[in-house]
């Protein structure tokens, strides 16, 4: 019989490659100056950028089984997981609020935060939607071929809302940026607190299908946590990941890929990205034992929240902060950029230089904490 593993090391780096990419793609030197494989795709089709996000709704989920297992064999009753379900995904939904409007004093005493116009969803909000009803589908319907069938009706079912009901103004099947359903709902639910006037990229009705990528996590999650030998779950997950990608691209042709909007296609596209990733890490790392290059990305996979939230701050306070110089008001932002790394290279990639050494600022910080035994945890 097959030793079940309880601690993926290979999740840990998928998770530190994801929230190092999300770092460097969130923080260049000039938005004006950024490659663009770094940049997310303008409206349908991807870019690698666009693989990030769903990677962490996809590690989601496969965390999911193995705390949700470890609860179930300590004895732990459903009630009390319900508990702590609803606790977390609050404390993460109450996390992302507060990342939306800091700071509130914008170091003008005339000028605070307006609340009329706060933005409502985000990245944070949406994992704790998409944590919350996936573990509640996880916690009733235990059986594989039910959470199957779950991922399945709500990919389906999104594509079928999307492309049959009728927006005001524009006919069913509207996907561009103004006219499709969901960023028609978004607009009648939360009205001003979008990301932008008239859409947000995590809005309501998107959220939907994200949950599927959430229950693939949980999906790929089970199979780890099974009996089958190591082999056979590195070429299931590669099987699986071939489907995901061919039919994503098949459905592409019909309910194009696009994170705005978190298309079936998207989903089940990233999602083969996904499974591929895991497998390779997987491999690497747990079967051939291939550590010594892993180090720096576990560092940052065990504190992901704790370094996107505070990575996330203080890069909100490099904007906000004047700085007064001889030649007037900049930022502390600007500053750096301009006299660091704009003398040095040309501004494309000294705008890359900026957000590399922004990696490397907080894996510095998180190593700390890691040497410390600090693990941010909610």
């Amino acid at each position: 019989m097959v030793q079940r593993k309880e601690r993926l090391v290979s999740l840990d780096v998928f998770r530190g490659i994801s929230i190092a990419g999300m770092i460097l793609v969130n923080n260049p030197g000039s938005w004006s100056h950024v490659y663009p494989p770094l940049e997310h795709a303008e409206w349908h089709g991807w870019t690698p950028t666009d693989l990030i996000f769903p990677f962490f709704l996809f590690i989601v989920g496969v965390a999911m089984t193995y705390s949700f297992g470890k609860m179930f064999e300590k004895g732990i009753p459903k009630s009390e997981i319900y508990k702590r379900v609803f606790k977390r995904s609050a404390l993460l939904f109450g996390i992302g609020l507060f990342m939306a409007i800091f700071p509130v004093v914008r170091f003008d005493p005339l000028r605070l935060y307006d609340f009329s116009s706060m933005r409502i969803m985000g990245v944070l909000q949406r994992i704790a939607l998409c944590y919350l009803f996936a573990s509640i589908i996880y916690l009733e319907f235990r059986k594989v071929r039910a959470q199957v069938f779950w991922m399945i009706g709500l990919v389906a079912g999104y594509w079928l809302v999307m492309t049959t009901i009728p927006v005001p103004g524009h006919g069913a099947g509207d996907l561009s940026r103004e006219g499709n359903l969901a960023a028609y709902i978004d607009q009648l639910v939360m009205a001003d607190h979008l990301w932008k006037p008239g859409w947000d990229p995590e809005g309501l009705l998107s959220t939907i299908p994200a949950i599927g990528t959430t229950l693939l996590g949980l999906l790929t999650g089970k199979l780890l946590r099974s009996q089958q030998s190591d082999k056979d779950k590195v070429i299931q997950m590669f099987l699986y990941g071939n489907l995901g990608l061919v039919a994503g691209l098949i459905i592409d042709l019909w309910f194009p890929i696009n994170k705005g909007l978190w298309t079936s296609s998207y989903v089940l596209f990233t999602g083969g990205f996904a499974l591929h990733f895991l497998a390779i890490c997987y491999w690497f790392v747990d079967m051939k034992g291939y550590r010594k290059w892993t180090k720096p990305f576990e560092v940052y996979g065990l504190n992901a929240l704790a370094v996107f939230v505070l990575s996330t701050l203080v890069a909100k306070l490099m904007y906000v902060i004047p700085i007064y110089t001889s030649s007037g008001q900049t930022t502390i932002k600007e500053l750096i950029y301009d006299n660091l790394f704009l003398p040095i290279a040309d501004p494309v990639n000294a705008s890359l230089m900026f957000a590399i050494c922004y990696i490397l600022f907080w894996l510095w910080i998180m190593w700390i904490f890691y040497k410390r035994k600090i693990f941010i945890k909610i």
